[in-house]
């Protein structure tokens, strides 16, 4: 029941939750580092679910953490909806567990029933503050006489399990921080089994741990000040406590603690305003940690298992910048091909009323050139219905067309132009960018004009828009848009001139 972990054949890390709200940013790189360091030194990556706290803990709040860190990409070895051999995972799961090691531990007298009352030790509590001392138990019910305690259980009065803290010091070495000591007395000897029986954090993080056999303990350094109460209760399991790494905390660009005033801190924002998955991840993976090469910065999740020590783990807390998110999560979207982004943007169109909410092929093949034309002007997926405008037809009637544009046509010379294009389109039925090529040389041969004095207007007659991408890129769009059954219609090039050159 007390066997070590061994942690110099097998490297097992845990990512443990609590399912009471939504995966933010501080869990998720915390679960990312575990999972990189696993991944790393060829171990096992084990999700354990804390879910002792029974009033905030919910369903949704484990299945949407679960449906998290599977988009993510970080695939747990053992754990909640996985096969292991150290389970239940879940600690609302173990709690006959628990009883059986809390049992042990007052059978050899390293620990003790305290029958004080929360009312008590809240008085003890305030005295002390009062004298200026820090908050601590007094110690009042360690070494009560065991008939006055039978005496006690036998009359049905509540108590507590704690730890009967040694004296001296406790340490350990933490693989980021450095040598932590404090003394012991500290500690004041922490509540293991709360009067219903239930168990505390520390003590369920400790049984788990060890009976998962977890060699490194990664996680956020707000639970610096557990630790040294969990080395005593290894101890008192006579068992040798795992490595421990603490990551500093995360900031705003500001300095502030990372919150909501910050912008979007959960995974579930980022998902659902177009974040790549393995965008998020090397972002994250570079906040406390940087690859051994300077200047590194767009790295592949497997080049990062590759990297991955935790010797390069920083001290410093880590700045989370929205905008260096954005241009990682830019590089990522234009990097890749718009055929690969169709079913993650599918929604952001369907949202916007763009394409039908049941996907067809033809659709989808001429979605993916529309996201490759306007992919180059987003941060995140969730901009690419604003920017794929361009391609569907003019909204009022008669068109909203842009001011630049506006202004272009105005001329008397770029409204001949346009005219003359629209009227050579017309008498062909339709175009294509060979079609384009011709007639735009019949156009400059017809009326003189050559250059941007040719091509602005047609652009602007056409678009609406006094720039924007190739025309050779959008007339194929504009044409095959206006054929397929869409639930917001693009006008085919004849339909846009006729529009626009209407509307002067």
């Amino acid at each position: 029941m007390t066997e070590s972990p061994d942690i110099s054949n097998q490297v097992r890390v845990r990512f443990a939750p609590s399912p009471t709200g939504y995966l933010h940013v501080g869990n998720v790189r915390t679960a990312l580092f575990n999972w990189l360091f696993a991944r790393h030194h060829n171990g096992t990556f084990i999700l354990r679910i804390e879910d002792t706290d029974a009033e905030r803990s919910a369903a949704k709040y484990e299945r949407q953490l679960l449906d998290d860190l599977e988009w993510l990409g970080l695939d747990w070895d053992e754990g909640v909806g996985r096969d292991g051999s150290c389970g239940p995972y879940r600690q609302s799961d173990r709690y006959a567990v628990y009883q059986q090691y809390a049992r042990r531990l007052l059978d050899e007298d390293k620990a003790f029933r305290c029958f004080c009352s929360e009312e008590e030790l809240e008085k003890v509590r305030r005295e002390q503050l009062a004298r200026k001392e820090t908050p601590r138990y007094s110690g009042k019910c360690r070494n009560l006489a065991p008939a006055e305690v039978e005496a006690r259980i036998r009359s049905g009065a509540p108590f507590t399990l704690r730890l009967r803290v040694r004296p001296g010091t406790v340490g350990f070495s933490d693989l980021v921080f450095g040598r932590i000591e404090i003394e012991a007395a500290q500690i004041s000897d922490p509540v293991l089994l709360r009067s219903d029986k239930s168990p505390t954090y520390n003590f369920c993080c400790v049984v788990d741990d060890l009976m998962m056999k977890i060699s490194h303990v990664i996680r956020g350094d707000g639970h610096l000040s557990n630790t040294h109460r969990q080395i005593l209760i290894y101890e008192a399991l006579g068992a040798r406590a795992p490595q421990f790494a603490h990551l500093s905390t995360i900031l705003g660009p500001d300095g502030q603690k990372l919150s909501k005033r910050h912008g979007a801190t959960s995974v579930e924002e980022f998902r659902r305003q177009g974040y790549l998955p393995e965008a998020l991840v090397n972002y994250l993976a570079l906040l406390g940690w940087s690859p051994p090469a300077e200047g590194q910065e767009i790295l592949s999740a497997e080049e990062i298992i590759r990297l991955f020590d935790l010797e390069r783990v920083q001290k410093n807390p880590a700045i989370f910048d929205n905008a260096k998110l954005d241009w990682m999560n830019r590089t990522y979207i234009n990097k890749t091909p718009g055929r690969a982004l169709v079913d993650r943007a599918r929604g952001f169109f369907i949202g916007a009323g763009l394409i039908p909410d049941s996907p067809d092929p033809a659709i989808d093949d001429w979605l993916a050139r529309v996201i490759d034309l306007v992919k180059t002007h987003v941060d995140h997926l969730d901009q690419l219905p604003g920017e794929a405008d361009i391609v569907y037809g003019f909204e009022s009637d008669p068109p909203q067309i842009g001011a630049e544009a506006l202004e272009i046509l105005q001329e008397p010379e770029a409204q001949a132009v346009a005219r003359e294009f629209a009227r050579l389109v017309e008498e062909k039925g339709n175009l294509s960018p060979e079609t384009y090529r011709e007639l735009a040389a019949q156009v400059k041969e017809a009326t003189g004009r050559k250059g941007r004095n040719l091509f602005h207007p047609i652009r602007a007659a056409l678009t609406g828009r006094g720039s924007g991408p190739e025309l050779e890129k959008l007339i194929p769009l504009y044409e095959e848009g206006s054929r397929l059954n869409l639930p917001r219609k693009v006008m085919s090039c004849r339909e846009r001139l006729r529009a626009v050159l209407g509307s002067l």
